[in-house]
C-alpha cells in the first residue's frame, strides 16, 4: 500500500522508502496538521541538501544548525527548537543502538509488544504514539509480528479512524480528523460535568 500521509507525491515517496523519515514524521505529528508533520521529513532532507534522509547524517549535524533548519522560514513545526532536538536525539539513538538502521528497530522484534516497548522509549514517542506507529506498520506496511493487534489496541481495529494508521487518502484523513474532534469534545464535556459534580468548599 502506497503511503498517503503528506498528501504530496515526493514527500510520501520518501516515507514509503525510508523508515527513518517515517519515524521523524511520527515524532513531529503533534499539535500540527498530519500533512505538515509528514511533509517535514522531505523538507528537512532538502534543507540539509542530501539525496536521502538517514540517521547518521542527522546525528552528525550540529544541533544548532538543525534548529536553524527547522526554524526556516517556513518552520517545519510550531516548536522548531524542541522538535529539532528530539529528531537529533532520535538519530543519535538509532546510530548508537541500531547501527543507523531505523527499520531494525521493529524488524528484529519478535512480538508486537516488544515493538511497542522499543518505540515507546524513543524521543517524542511514548506508549500511545508507539501503539499508533505499530498499528500503522501493521495496517499499511504488512508488518504484523505475533500479537501486534493486541499490542496496538485500540488503534489496530479496522476502520476505527482513530489515528494516522488509518489515513490512506483525503477521505480517511477527514474521518480521522472528525473522530479526534468528537473525542476532544467528549473529553471537554466530561471535564465540565465532573467540575459541576465536585463538592464546593464551605464558606465562612
Amino acid at each position: 500500500m502506497a503511503t498517503w500521509l503528506a498528501g504530496q507525491p515526493d514527500a510520501d515517496a520518501l516515507l514509503d522508502r525510508n523508515a527513518f523519515a517515517l519515524l521523524v514524521g511520527m515524532v513531529l505529528d503533534q499539535q500540527i496538521p498530519i500533512e505538515k508533520a509528514f511533509t517535514a521529513p522531505y523538507l528537512l532532507m532538502q534543507r540539509l541538501d542530501v539525496t536521502d534522509l538517514d540517521p547518521a547524517t542527522v546525528a552528525a549535524t550540529d544541533v544548532e544548525r538543525l534548529v536553524d533548519v527547522f526554524t526556516g522560514p517556513p518552520a517545519l513545526h510550531r516548536f522548531p527548537r524542541a522538535m529539532a532536538e528530539r529528531v537529533h536525539r532520535l538519530a543519535r539513538l538509532l546510530v548508537d543502538e541500531y547501527d543507523g538502521d531505523a527499520e531494525a528497530l521493529w524488524r528484529t522484534a519478535t512480538t508486537g509488544q516488544r515493538v511497542v516497548e522499543r518505540l515507546a522509549v524513543l524521543p517524542g514517542f511514548g506508549p500511545q504514539k508507539a501503539k499508533i506507529f505499530l498499528a500503522l506498520l501493521g495496517k499499511q506496511r504488512g508488518f504484523r509480528p505475533r500479537g501486534w493487534r493486541q499490542a496496538a489496541e485500540p488503534f489496530a481495529a479496522e476502520n476505527s479512524f482513530l489515528s494516522v494508521a488509518d489515513v490512506v487518502d483525503a477521505e480517511s484523513l477527514a474521518k480521522v480528523r472528525a473522530t479526534k474532534k468528537e473525542m476532544k469534545a467528549g473529553t471537554k464535556r466530561l471535564g465540565s460535568e465532573s467540575a459541576l459534580r465536585r463538592p464546593r468548599g464551605r464558606t465562612r
